[in-house]
């Protein structure tokens, strides 16, 4: 039987293209026969904007969004609403939320979303983070936008009945979001409305 494996830089190649989100086996083969493709002049400058990144970037220090500097531009921005933090899971949902211009507050980004089949609970998750910021910045409001699947909900609940006993004000964003999606897909109507819809997590316990 004929070796159809490729020699070893480009195997290696597809390998690691396939590890990244959302990037199954025949996309990296594509996007790697791509990249041996173009001139070298555009792979350079590909690999040299990853390297520049990787180096560059890190987490704003208050909300965990990607920055060049201790603090994001949202952070910074004294224009912002102080008092109410929307709590999103991953930085690209704070560019959905931005382009909707519905929200003026400050964002949380917990880096990710609880996941028991995955071994990811609360304590990997920015969460103790964002009960230390609640007394010191004055924050009155916490909007839950956790993504509408599973594990979104399953946080969600989480974080509403660690908050509530504090005597926040817990909402969440309302459904017209497709259930199993990301925010970070979402038109910005639809992600308005449902920021604009928000309802209190306390309404929809049991016994309200």
């Amino acid at each position: 039987m004929a070796n159809t494996t490729y020699t070893a830089p480009v195997q290696i190649l597809i390998d690691e293209l396939g590890r990244l989100p959302g990037v199954g086996p025949k996309s990296a083969q594509r996007i790697a026969f791509h990249l041996l493709k173009i001139p070298a002049d555009d792979v350079a400058r590909l690999a040299d904007a990853i390297s520049d990144a990787k180096a560059r970037v890190r987490f704003c220090e208050r909300c965990f969004n990607v920055a060049d500097d201790t603090l994001c531009p949202i952070c910074k921005d004294d224009g912002r609403d102080t008092s109410v933090v929307c709590v999103v899971e991953e930085s690209r949902d704070i560019v959905a939320l931005e382009k909707t211009g519905e929200f003026r507050g400050r964002y949380h980004v917990l880096q990710g979303a609880m996941s028991p089949l995955e071994g990811v609970g609360p304590e990997h998750l920015k969460i103790r983070e964002l009960v230390a910021r609640i007394d010191p910045e004055g924050i009155d409001e916490v909007i839950l936008c956790t993504n509408p699947n599973t594990e979104g909900e399953v946080t969600a609940m989480y974080l509403a009945r660690l908050l509530q006993p504090i005597g926040l004000t817990v909402t969440r964003i309302a459904s017209g979001l497709p259930v199993g999606g990301d925010l970070e897909y979402a038109d910005e109507l639809t992600l308005g409305r449902a920021l604009e819809g928000r309802r209190n997590v306390a309404e929809d316990s049991p016994g309200h």
